[in-house]
Formats: structure tokens, sequence, C-alpha cells
């Protein structure tokens, strides 16, 4: 390892180059908030981030999928159980039919309880006739048209840290306390999901399930005690953005010594702060949470294997998602030497498709939006050059929510541009509703049958 990279702690990025930081007004009261959440108890525990890196390591070496998904940013004024239990209850929803329809483990991750922040590609925004700071997620400021409400408040990051640990209280409730259990597929089917095609795909594959449950029940199989039958781990991510957040929430495991960032499970890097010399890929290679890695359509092989020494230079299989971003048109093409390179060079990655970001375009009246076939056709494209380079496509990362939006065209639905002002709620890009995201599993399931 080079000099510069010998040494790491979890104040070493301040040497580095920063971006996509918020001009905090008041030093002051930010440090007394980055004090306060660094006093506070871990959101999440080392053994639990350890658990998460076997199960991918699983992932990358094509014995399971990864499923991470939820919302694009979370917010602070639609904060409630129901949202909770219902983004849950889609992704179980997509892991089951991913589960019984290709036959290998779904390794479930949230975008969830700590996805706040959002990159910008500019410091300002127009909105209407007034130019703004731009809105950065609910962690940094308000999405209000407003000065006032525009500028950067540390408080935010304590109310996110708050919101985070209520998240997580549920998360666990649910996935351990019978929500989750899978004699209840049936239960979980929301109405708008059961009126739609896909929900009628759903049902059928619940349908076998609680077949087969039975049969196991009449062979004389406790299903009723079996943790395998009715707890799942979902285990939570976010962008590692805004630093001094993720610093305040580093600790150091008293098992091993090592340092573990105690926001989220797994950590990712976004495509607009991967500079291998800066202040994120410097914090983020010390810890020892799974990372991820944003590939956007102009990364080179040669940048890709720096990346893999410096995020992972002991090749520890489950470490090192990597998460393709490159547009349904750009993405066979673009991700196959990719897949050749760092197949060559050893390194035990996990691939994972994100077949939103590349996708989105605005309409005519300026909705950012995605349209559902190129979602479905930036997945084919991902398992074509996976099945041509003979490598494990390993998962999918998806913006979604349970409620019925109407964000992205297309779907069962077929919902075209002037649907979109029925439901857009989102705080930033659009995501797939429950319909859609039902339906993509099946998609997606379909696409790994056939993956020889």
């Amino acid at each position: 390892m080079p000099e510069s990279r010998a040494t790491w702690s979890p104040t070493s990025w301040h040497d580095r180059p920063v971006v996509q930081q918020p001009d905090w007004p008041d030093a002051g009261a930010l440090e007394q908030s980055l004090k306060h959440i660094a006093s506070m108890p871990p959101l999440v525990f080392a053994g639990e981030a350890r658990s998460l890196q076997t199960e991918l390591a699983h992932v990358a070496a094509g014995n399971a999928f990864l499923l991470q998904a939820g919302d694009c940013a979370e917010s602070f004024e639609e904060f409630s159980a129901d949202n909770i239990r219902e983004k849950l209850r889609v992704i179980l929803q997509m892991a089951v039919v991913l589960t019984y329809s290709v036959g290998v483990p779904i390794v479930k991750v949230g975008r969830i309880a700590g996805q706040f922040a959002k990159p910008r590609s500019s410091p300002t925004e127009m909105v209407g006739e007034l130019e703004l700071p731009s809105f950065r997620g609910h962690i940094v400021n308000d999405a209000n048209p407003s000065e006032a409400a525009r500028i950067p408040n540390p408080d935010r990051l304590v109310q996110a840290y708050h919101q985070s640990a209520s998240t997580l209280n549920l998360l666990r409730a649910f996935t351990k306390g019978g929500f989750a259990d899978l004699s209840r597929v049936h239960a979980w089917t929301q109405e708008f999901v059961a009126s739609s095609p896909e929900g009628e795909r759903y049902e059928q594959v619940a349908a076998e399930i609680e077949r087969a449950l039975t049969f196991m029940r009449a062979c004389g199989i406790d299903t009723e005690s079996n943790p395998n039958l009715s707890q799942v781990d979902v285990f939570t991510s976010h962008e590692a953005l805004i630093l001094g957040y993720e610093e305040a929430l580093t600790r150091q495991d008293s098992l091993t010594g090592g340092w573990f960032d105690c926001s989220a499970h797994m950590l990712w890097i976004g495509e607009r702060t991967r500079d291998l010399d800066g202040a994120h890929v410097e914090f983020l290679r010390g810890v020892g949470n799974p990372i991820g890695c944003k590939i956007g359509p102009t990364t080179n092989a040669e940048f890709v294997l720096e990346l893999c020494e410096v995020l992972n230079p002991s090749r520890i299989p489950g470490r090192l998602t990597l998460i393709t971003r490159m547009g349904a048109d750009k993405i066979e093409d673009g991700l196959r030497p990719l897949l050749r390179a760092v197949a060559d060079a050893g390194h035990p990655v996990v691939w994972a498709c994100d077949p939103m970001h590349g996708n989105t375009y605005a309409t005519a009246n300026g909705r950012k939006t995605r349209h559902f076939d190129d979602v479905v056709a930036e997945i084919g494209g991902f398992v074509r050059a996976h099945r041509a380079e003979r490598t494990w496509p390993g998962g999918i990362h998806v913006e979604l929510t349970g409620e019925n939006v109407t964000e992205c065209l297309g779907g069962g639905d077929d919902l075209v541009d002037t649907d979109l002002d029925d439901r857009y709620e989102t705080v930033c890009d659009p995501r797939l509703n429950a319909r859609q995201s039902v339906d993509l599993a099946f998609r997606v399931a379909e696409l790994l049958r056939d993956f020889t």
C-alpha cells in the first residue's frame, strides 16, 4: 500500500479533498450536533455488519442474490409506521418472488433508516423564477422554496439520527415479530397490488408456498417455530454523503478492535464522490462495514481495479459491491470490459445493477421520471453482459415505495406523462410504486431463470 494509504483513522478524511458537503453557516452549532450524535448509542452493531458481509460473500460466489431497495431520499414529513411497514412489505414481496422463482437466498438490504442526504449537481437550483440553494435532503435543509428553508441546519443531523433509530426499531419488530412469517404471504398483498396482473401472479406464488408449507406440516415438520420461516433479516444502507455525521457514528468494535460506521450495516459511495484521493473513499476504506460504490458509463477498467485495491486490498469476499448505473443503451457494452478486468484480477466483488439513475429524464412539464421498460431493459443488459463473461449478476439496487405513487412511467398500469401529477410525492427522484416493484421482481426472476 502506498504511504499515503498506510494509516487510517475516523478523522483522516479531513486531510482529503471533500465535495458535496453543506455550507453550514454556524460551525459551533454543527460541532454541538455532531458531539451529541457521537455520545448516543450506535444505530447498528459491528456483528450485524459482519453478518451482512458473510451473506454478501455468498452473493459474490454466485450462491445468493442481493435485493437493495427503498426510498430515493427519506422524508422527515412522511415518517410513519404505516409508510415503513408498506415499504418493507413490498421488499418482502419482491424477495418471495425472487426466492421462489430463482431458487437462491435473497439478501435484503433497505435504502432506509439513514437515506436522508442527496448529492446535487449544482449548489443552487431554480424553483420557478427563484434561484435558491439546492435541496440536499432533510438531513441538511428543507425542500420548501424559500431562502430560510434552504439554510443548512445542523439540528437536522440529530433529527435524522432519532428518526433512523425509530425506523430501525420498527424494522426489527416487523421482521422478528411475525409480520415476515412466510405463512402470511397472502396477507402481504396490498389491495392495489392484488387487483393487478402482477398481483395475480404473486397470489399464485403465495398459494404454491402455502401448499408447500401444508405439505411440510403434514410430514410432521414444525413450521410454526422454525425461525427460517417466521423471521427474516433486513439490513440497512445509505449513501455515506455527510461525512461529519458518519464520523460521529463510527465506533471501535470491542471484539475485533476494528472501526465500524454504526449509522448503517452497509454504506456506499456515489458517482459524484468516488474520487480515489477524495475524502469519501478515504473514510470508507477504513471502516469494517460492507461498502458499495456506484459505477457510471464513463468508468474504465483501470479505475475500477484501482478502486478495488483501495477499498478492498485484502480481497475479502462480500466487502465490496460495485453498483452499475450506466443506462439501458450503454450497460451491455460498457460493463463487459469491467467484468473481465475484475474477474481476471481476482477481486471477489458483488456486482449489482442500479437501473434507475441512468434512465432518468425530464418530461415536457419538467417532472423527472423513469420508464419501467428502460429499467427492465438495463437489467436485461446487465444479465446479458454477465452471461457473456461467465460472471454472476449479483443483485439489483432500486428506488421504490410501498405507496401507490405515479412517479415512473409504464408498468402494469401503463402510466403516461399526464398521470405523473396524480401522486408525484417524492422529495427527490422518481420511485417505482408497489405494483411496478412486484412486476419488476417477476421480470428479474425470468431473466435469472434463463441465466446459464
